[in-house]
C-alpha cells in the first residue's frame, strides 16, 4: 500500500519539477525578450535637439572660438608684423571682398569639380586594383608594397614629373590627384577584404555566389566598412593632391582654383588673402567629409552593429 502511495507522489514531484523548470525557462525567455525590446527601443530613440547641440555643435564652436581668441591674442601681442600676421578681422574682410567681387563661389567650384571628378576616376581605378591585390596572392606580393610606398609619397612630389609629362594642362592636375588617391582607395579595400570572415565566402559559394557574383553580393558588402574608410581617406588625398597641383601648376589657361588663388595671393604678398584661401580649402575639405562620407560611414557601421552609440 505504501509503495502504491509512493509512486503517485514521485510522479507529482516530477510534474512539479517539470512545471517549475518550464516556468523558469519561460521567465528567462521573457526577460531576454524584454531586454532585446529595451535594446531596440534604446537604439531607435532619436537624439534630442539639446543633445545634438551639446554633443556635436558646441564642441567645434568652442574650438573655433578658442582658435580665434589665440589668433587675436597673437596679433595684439605683435608676435609678427601686421603684414605677416593679420588679424581675424582682416582675413574676414578679405573673404568679404572676394564675395562682393563674385569670385569666391566660382573659385571653389573650379577646385571642387576637379576634386570630385578626380576622386570618382580614382574609385574606378582603385577598386579593381584593391580587389586584385586582396584576392590574388602573386599580385599582392608584387603590387602590395608598391601601393604602400606610393601612399607614403607626398603629393607635391608628383607635380614636377606631371608638368614635364603633360605640360601646364588639366591632365597634369588629374594625374597628381590619381597618383595620390588611387593607392589610398586600393589599400582601404584590401584592409576591408582582409577583415572578411572566411565563413561568409564559403557560405556564398555554397549558395552559388562565385566569381563576379560572389564579389558583388558577398565580398564587397562584407568589406564595406573598410572600403568606406578607404574612400574617405581617398577623398582626403584627392583634395590634398589637387591643392598641391593647383598651387604649383598654375596657369591662366587652367582657370582660377583655390590652389592657384593661394599662389596668386602669395605672389602679391597678400597675407590676409593667403589665410582666407587656406580657410576656404579647410572648410570645403571638412564640409565634404562631414556631409558625404561621415553619414555613409555611420550608416554602414550601424547596419552591421559596429556603432554602439550615435555619433
Amino acid at each position: 500500500m505504501s509503495s502504491t502511495d509512493l509512486k503517485p507522489a514521485t510522479e507529482q514531484d516530477s510534474t512539479a519539477t517539470a512545471t517549475a523548470t518550464a516556468a523558469s525557462a519561460a521567465t528567462d525567455v521573457a526577460d531576454l525578450g524584454a531586454g532585446l525590446d529595451a535594446l531596440e527601443t534604446q537604439t531607435a530613440q532619436r537624439t534630442s535637439v539639446r543633445e545634438v547641440l551639446l554633443g556635436k555643435v558646441l564642441p567645434p564652436v568652442v574650438a573655433i572660438v578658442l582658435v580665434l581668441l589665440l589668433w587675436q591674442g597673437a596679433y595684439a601681442a605683435h608676435l609678427k608684423r601686421p603684414d605677416l600676421l593679420p588679424s581675424p578681422l582682416d582675413v574676414w574682410n578679405s573673404l568679404h571682398q572676394q564675395w562682393l567681387q563674385g569670385t569666391i563661389l566660382s573659385t571653389i567650384w573650379t577646385s571642387l569639380s576637379r576634386g570630385i571628378l578626380g576622386f570618382l576616376v580614382s574609385v574606378v581605378i582603385g577598386t579593381p586594383i584593391g580587389l586584385l591585390v586582396a584576392r590574388v596572392k602573386p599580385v599582392r606580393a608584387a603590387i602590395g608594397p608598391i601601393l604602400s610606398g606610393l601612399q607614403s609619397i607626398p603629393s607635391v612630389a608628383w607635380v614636377p614629373a606631371s608638368v614635364i609629362w603633360f605640360g601646364l594642362s588639366n591632365a597634369t592636375i588629374y594625374a597628381v590627384v590619381l597618383l595620390g588617391a588611387v593607392p589610398s582607395i586600393a589599400n582601404g579595400l584590401v584592409a576591408g577584404v582582409d577583415q572578411v570572415q572566411p565563413l561568409y565566402l564559403r557560405a556564398g559559394r555554397t549558395l552559388g555566389a562565385t566569381g563576379l557574383r560572389g564579389i558583388w553580393h558577398v565580398l564587397l558588402p562584407a568589406a564595406l566598412p573598410g572600403y568606406v574608410a578607404g574612400l574617405k581617406q581617398g577623398w582626403a588625398f584627392s583634395w590634398r593632391s589637387l591643392m598641391a597641383a593647383e598651387l604649383i601648376a598654375s596657369s591662366p589657361a587652367l582657370g582660377l582654383g583655390l590652389g592657384a588663388q593661394l599662389e596668386f595671393a602669395r605672389e602679391n604678398l597678400d597675407m590676409p588673402g593667403v589665410l582666407a584661401t587656406i580657410i576656404l580649402i579647410l572648410v570645403v575639405g571638412i564640409g565634404i567629409e562631414m556631409l558625404v562620407f561621415n553619414p555613409i560611414e555611420r550608416r554602414v557601421l550601424r547596419s552591421r552593429g559596429l556603432l554602439t552609440a550615435r555619433r
